[in-house]
């Protein structure tokens, strides 16, 4: 199965250190958080199952690479923004030196080397995490069942303090 870019809300404390990092790596953020009341959401390309952005470009342009990222061959793109138009996170943006639309392509050269995006290597909660859904949930399961084990202890040492 193919890694993906997972968002954990409850984790994420705004630091904002995913947008810098994406700024350093690409010279602009491809991600960005929003605060609101209680709750922050960082935003970015969400490399759907069924693109639209793949399904409307008249140029294909926009293809899911060897790792099943959405991006943008930017030697294709005439810059018609229907992406933009059909995405329903308002995903690509346009380059303002080239007049092309731009957006998230999970890092592709640090994946080339073998790592995850930069947004997951430096999130330092693990709101935003690069993983197989399937090793996602099993650590999801393990963690579930330390905290099982945990309360069962618990349960059995006040059961022998009253017992």
């Amino acid at each position: 199965m193919e890694k993906k870019l997972f968002i954990n809300l409850g984790r994420c404390i705004a630091c904002r250190a995913c947008e810098v990092a994406c700024e350093k790596e690409h010279g602009i953020s491809f991600i960005t958080v929003y605060e609101f009341r209680d709750i922050a959401v960082p935003l970015n390309c969400r490399h759907c199952e069924k693109a639209p952005c793949i399904e409307v470009c008249p140029t294909k342009a926009i293809y899911r690479d060897e790792d099943g990222a959405v991006v943008i061959d930017r030697s294709k793109c005439i810059g018609c923004y229907m992406c933009s138009a059909v995405c329903p996170y308002a995903i690509p943006i346009v380059d303002p030196i080239k007049e092309l639309a731009v957006k998230c392509d999970l890092c592709a050269e640090r994946r080339k080397e073998g790592k995850g995006p930069f947004c997951a290597a430096v999130c330092p909660t693990d709101a935003i995490i690069y993983a197989d859904l399937n090793e996602l949930m099993e650590e999801k399961r393990k963690r579930k069942a330390e905290r099982i084990v945990e309360a069962q202890r618990k349960a059995v040492e006040t059961l022998a303090y009253f017992g």
